[in-house]
């Protein structure tokens, strides 16, 4: 459930699950110094876990071309990185850093602390749907997608309550990602934009 923008709090109303969840999203942010993406010194690439109960869905996962099926695969991470830090409770955790770079990691650092602070986590399914892949150059690509939170929901991590919030437009998100190829041939996603509400991700 990404929502900041990847998404802090989409409406400012603290019991809605429209806690975008991509950290950075429609902040404005323009960081001076961006934290820096401390990518692994081994070809290993972070495991990502999430706990029970929780689950991303990603759709079109295959365009037939190899460069831009890796370019979604790794776009897929960098949310399933932002989340698994929500879980975690922690803004450190290495997958954050791996697959974000940027603009788009230093939002997503604070999204998360924004998680952290309210004691709050997210529970259900969200699925993220019409992915499509631009490239720019040998090293640069746009993906573009929306995200269906009808089934996930915010959870108190002290009390254990879910906040069932009702399905509305808000609860599908448009956004526009940058990545980046670095050196190690990781395609980090390094700005995200989000629109909530937005009418070409609604049912």
């Amino acid at each position: 459930m990404a929502a900041l923008l990847l998404a802090g709090c989409g409406g400012g109303d603290g019991d809605s699950k429209a806690k975008d969840k991509i950290a950075g999203a429609d902040t404005g942010e323009t960081a001076s110094a961006s934290p820096s993406a401390s990518a692994s010194s081994s070809s290993g690439r972070p495991k990502i876990t999430f706990p029970s109960g929780v689950k991303n869905v990603f759709e079109d996962t295959k365009s037939g071309d190899a460069t831009k099926d890796a370019v979604l695969a790794d776009s897929a991470l960098s949310v399933n990185s932002v989340d698994e830090a929500i879980f975690k409770g922690s803004t450190s955790t290495e997958a954050l850093g791996f697959y974000n770079a940027g603009k788009a990691l230093s939002s997503s650092i604070t999204y998360v602390q924004g998680y952290i602070d309210d004691g709050d986590t997210w529970v259900g399914e969200t699925r993220y749907f019409d992915r499509k892949v631009t490239l720019s150059g040998a090293k640069e690509a746009y993906v573009t997608y929306c995200s269906d939170e009808s089934k996930s929901f915010i959870k108190v991590k002290k009390t254990g309550k879910v906040k069932n919030t009702p399905t509305t437009a808000d609860s599908y998100v448009l956004y526009h990602t940058t990545l980046a190829q670095n050196a190690a041939g990781v395609w980090q996603t390094t700005n995200v934009v989000s629109n909530r509400g937005a009418k070409e991700c609604q049912p």
